[in-house]
């Protein structure tokens, strides 16, 4: 069986997460966090590892391999989001260097995961660059998406083409706006989720039009998710095979117009594990491998 690191579609093999329990620690922990780390409201702490629980136990029936990031010292809340602190390519882990300060210890906590687990890594974000594993969406097994966002600087984008295009890798830049600034979380991904080979949930009026002329050029039929729906993740939605999608529940219009395209939509609870730290689906999962 063929497998590969480069899609956000094809049917999910083997995936990585971070239990809320590990992130969040305790009652006095969030409570200490939550304001610093800029959560919409403090997560309760009691209710944040019921929604995993039925989070991960969706993943357990859907995806043949669910792994996990240990608990460790030295990182915030924050860490549960774990897609943002590493890549996965084809030919090894790229080791991301976080733009939000407070997250800085997460990715070498990831890096000694993966080399415990004899995962390759093929190189490392360095300082001054910055970037997060938000930013990025491969569109094809050739084309990964960037954001350039205060996530994401040049020079992060500069390392990433040095590692990623010898190897035959288009690294595509979409250019983010300020929107609410330094301190929000907003990647590329808060507006972009590909569900298909062609068909993406996005969220147009926050995109830069060269980026949607593009998708559209290649193809993509876009489902737009309605204003009303972006600040609750509308537009964050994994997928595990092609238009079978894991998204946060509430998000109705969203929802009906992803099943008129042909997706199975399913629904888990994100009150406490997704809203107030702005962290949908695919921020709560790290993929590995996906078949081909």
């Amino acid at each position: 069986m063929n497998f590969t690191h480069h899609s956000e579609y094809l049917p999910l093999e083997s995936v990585l997460i971070k239990k809320a329990a590990y992130a969040f620690r305790s009652e006095a922990f969030v409570e200490k966090h939550w304001k610093e780390l800029n959560y919409l409201s403090p997560p309760d702490f009691k209710a944040s590892k019921s929604e995993f629980q039925g989070f991960e136990s969706w993943l357990n029936a859907n995806v043949p391999e669910v792994h996990t990031f240990p608990a460790a010292e030295g990182v915030t809340m924050d860490s549960i989001y774990c897609r943002d602190a590493s890549i996965t390519t084809d030919f090894g882990v790229i080791i991301c260097r976080m733009g939000k300060q407070a997250r800085m210890p997460e990715p070498e906590v990831q890096a000694a995961y993966y080399e415990e687990h004899s995962i390759p890594i093929l190189g490392r974000i360095e300082a001054p660059g910055t970037l997060e594993g938000g930013d990025v969406a491969w569109l094809d097994r050739q084309t990964l998406a960037v954001g350039r966002t205060y996530r994401t600087n040049a020079e992060g984008i500069a390392q990433l083409k040095t590692l990623l295009e010898p190897r035959g890798i288009q690294v595509l830049v979409a250019d983010l706006p300020h929107y609410r600034g330094k301190d929000d979380v907003f990647h590329l991904m808060s507006i972009l989720s590909p569900v298909d080979k062609n068909l993406a949930v996005v969220y147009s009026p926050l995109m830069p039009i060269a980026f949607r002329e593009e998708l559209i050029s290649r193809g993509y039929e876009l489902i737009e998710v309605p204003e009303a729906e972006f600040d609750s993740m509308g537009c964050n939605v994994l997928a595990v095979g092609p238009r079978v999608c894991l998204m946060v529940a509430g998000n109705r219009v969203t929802q009906e117009r992803m099943m008129e395209a042909g997706c199975a939509v399913h629904l888990y609870k994100g009150e406490n594990i997704s809203i107030p730290g702005g962290g949908g689906p695919t921020c709560l999962t790290r993929p590995l491998k996906r078949r081909c």
